[in-house]
């Protein structure tokens, strides 16, 4: 047994007693570390970085200019509307108003112009048979018919506004046959009436004056703006002041 562990390390020790000069052996270099084998048997491809493309930017597209053409014909055709409309809807209200024409209803029911019944001196006299005040104004506007009579240049022209040639009649007798009907407000409105009772003197066409509400239509002053826009007449004088005490 002795001699057994002797032979074993024999060898030992002569490994020790080597030359320390004997250099080791080079170990060769360490292969590069390679991706796991693909399951599916084929080849991996090298891996590149992914790349995002940015779209191009389109190219903004050029504004058509407008047609002049076009425009200039959108340019007439408004100034032809507004002239139009300021000839057919002036407002009443000044002396520098054309009074308004416009289509009215006879008492027959048939298409009335107004401007064929106006005289050179006119008052025009918006009123309904439904309005108090133009009731209780009546009389003293008959009384003022009555006594300026005589002047062929002068009348008076009731539009009645919004009522029926029923009550008229029944209203005013014998004088209904030569009221106007507005239906519809058109020709007040064209006017500038929105209330009633309202009238307008109007002189040569032209609006010279307008008179609000209930009227004192036997006030001398009145009667003295009136008779100023008419010619000297028979009867009554220039001023068309009579006694209109009367019924």
């Amino acid at each position: 047994m002795a001699r057994h562990t002797e032979r074993t390390q024999q060898p030992a020790a002569a490994a020790n007693s080597a030359p320390a000069s004997a250099a080791a052996p080079a170990l060769p270099p360490l292969p590069a570390a390679s991706a796991p084998p693909d399951p599916s048997g084929q080849a991996a491809e090298p891996t590149t970085p992914p790349t995002h493309a940015i779209p191009p930017t389109p190219a903004a597209e050029p504004t058509p200019l407008p047609s002049l053409g076009r425009q200039s014909r959108t340019i007439a055709a408004l100034i032809t509307v507004l002239g139009l409309a300021v000839l057919i809807w002036p407002r009443g209200g000044d002396s520098s108003t054309a009074a308004p024409a416009g289509f009215l209803l006879d008492d027959g029911g048939r298409a009335a112009t107004l401007g064929s019944r106006l005289a050179p001196v006119t008052l025009v006299h918006f009123w309904a048979t439904w309005c108090p005040p133009c009731i209780e104004e009546t009389p003293a506007l008959d009384r003022l018919v009555r006594d300026f009579s005589s002047y062929r240049d002068f009348a008076v022209l009731r539009v009645a506004v919004a009522d029926s040639r029923s009550r008229v009649a029944a209203f005013l007798g014998a004088g209904a046959p030569g009221v106007l009907y507005d239906p519809q407000w058109d020709v007040a409105h064209r006017y500038g009436t929105d209330q009633l009772p309202e009238t307008y003197l109007v002189v040569h066409g032209r609006i010279v004056e307008k008179f609000i509400g209930e009227v004192n239509w036997d006030d001398p002053a009145v009667r003295q703006k009136i008779a100023a826009r008419l010619p000297r007449g028979p009867a009554g004088g220039a001023s068309g002041m009579t006694d209109s005490s009367g019924s």
